[in-house]
């Protein structure tokens, strides 16, 4: 045994610790070991530290520390749907890190994120014929063919039936008065075919005014279901034609009133000229170098006046449909809607008309044409042998003929209508009214007025 060696007893399974020697002199003596501490309590008032989170061996995801107090914390993920990848666990990579993320994935997913919520902001509501803002020139020249090409039945459809009905109102009631007239003419005798050439032509006068006055109204109709159907159009509707037509029949008597008093002011610029003729045969020669000067000179006054007069009163029929006013106070408003915006209002309507007149000129030649050649090709000598191909082929231009009317006064009844709410739009704000009344209506809100109405004060 030596000196270090401590005595154990016989038989002893843990034997004491050695005993420690106190250092000779100039020796370094090792600090003792520090005693385990039991760890402070928290003082009252203050939260325990969070025990720290393991750190991560070297090649494995680091997940990003938690978010402090006021800073933005990532929303969790949601469970994945069927046939996409479970979220990633913790401590695990969204995706290999050394491959590319799976096609289609966004990044919102790949990074472990929720989607996000969709904010409260919605975008503004698609408009339907035109945009709901004061419009460009082309969109008034585009808008009243758009209106064709939306919705062909009620529109199309609806010229094409007016057109018939005028069409077939004025070959009975003018053919049937003309064969009238040459019976009565052919039966009459030396000395009355004067009185009867007169009642002849009285007869086929009055047979006149029934197409006249049919297509008055026929007119104030097709005026009516234009109007409805571009303002239901505008605010993304699409009416059938049965429902245009019974909501038009509404405003046929202010609107047949309308087109009265345009024939009425037709009629009397033909009787001051076909007066001014009878002056001139009757005072000789010197009376018809006056009358040929007053008739050029009533013809250009006619002329100036009629531009100005139409424009200024050319919203009168969708101030009647869409406003519910009368005549004379659909006036008023047509006269204070064109204030400042003549030309605009001119340049519109002429542009289209010259361009319908020009269309219709351009197809309907051919057929002038092609009628007289096949006529002398099919019937040289005038033998009559070739008379029901050309009735047929006389059929076929009078049918045309009524398509290009029809599709003519559709786009000009609608060129109206789309020039009457573009000057609502920049003198009224309408396009405002009609963006929240198409808002209110998503929203389920069947509560919100008529915008086209006119709003009342206060």
């Amino acid at each position: 045994m030596s000196e270090n060696d401590t005595w154990a007893a016989p038989g002893a399974e843990n034997p004491p610790p050695p005993r420690l020697e106190k250092p000779r002199y100039g020796e370094y003596a090792p600090p003792p070991p520090p005693a385990e501490q039991p760890a402070a309590a928290p003082a009252y008032g203050q939260y325990p530290p969070p025990p720290s989170p393991p750190q991560p061996q070297y090649g494995q995801y680091a997940p990003p520390p938690p978010p402090q107090y006021g800073q933005y914390a990532p929303p969790p993920p949601l469970p994945p749907q069927y046939g996409q990848n479970p979220p990633p666990q913790y401590g695990q990579p969204a995706f290999d890190p050394y491959g590319p993320p799976p096609t289609g994935t966004p990044a919102w997913a790949q990074q472990g994120y929720a989607q996000p919520a969709p904010t409260g902001w919605a975008p503004p509501p698609k408009p339907g014929l035109i945009p709901l803002r004061p419009l460009g020139f082309g969109t008034l020249l585009a808008a009243p063919f758009q209106v064709v090409r939306r919705n062909p039945k009620a529109t199309f459809g609806s010229g094409l039936i007016v057109q018939l009905l005028v069409v077939v109102a004025t070959v009975v009631f003018v053919g049937a008065a003309a064969v009238w007239a040459g019976a009565r003419a052919a039966s009459a005798a030396g000395s009355d075919l004067d009185a009867i050439e007169a009642g002849n032509v009285a007869i086929i006068l009055v047979s006149v005014l029934v197409p006249l006055a049919l297509s008055l109204f026929a007119s104030a109709l097709l005026q009516a279901v234009l109007v409805l159907e571009v303002a239901r159009a505008t605010l993304g509707e699409k009416r059938r034609l049965g429902e245009l037509w019974k909501a038009a029949f509404r405003h046929i008597l202010p609107l047949t009133g309308w087109f009265a008093l345009i024939a009425l002011a037709v009629v009397i610029v033909l009787g001051i000229v076909v007066g001014l003729i009878v002056i001139a045969t009757v005072t000789g020669p010197a009376g018809i170098a006056v009358a040929v000067i007053g008739i050029v000179l009533v013809a250009l006054a006619t002329t100036a006046a009629g531009v100005w007069l139409g424009t200024k009163l050319a919203l009168v029929p969708s101030a009647i449909v869409l406003e519910r006013l009368g005549v004379a106070a659909a006036m008023r408003r047509s006269w204070s809607l064109t204030r400042g915006h003549f030309w605009r209002t001119f340049g519109v309507i002429a542009l289209v008309s010259l361009i319908l007149n020009f269309a219709s000129q351009l197809l309907s030649t051919p057929f002038s044409f092609l009628i007289s050649i096949v006529a002398a090709l099919i019937d040289p000598n005038n033998s009559g042998t070739g008379i029901v191909a050309i009735i047929v082929l006389y059929f076929i231009f009078i049918a045309f003929t009524i398509i290009i009317s029809a599709l003519a006064s559709v786009v000009q009844a609608a060129t109206v209508a789309v020039v009457y709410l573009d000057l609502r739009m920049r003198t009224e704000g309408l396009d405002i009214e009609l963006t929240r009344f198409v808002e209110s209506r998503q929203d389920g809100d069947e509560s919100w007025p008529d915008p086209y109405l006119p709003r009342r004060a206060g």
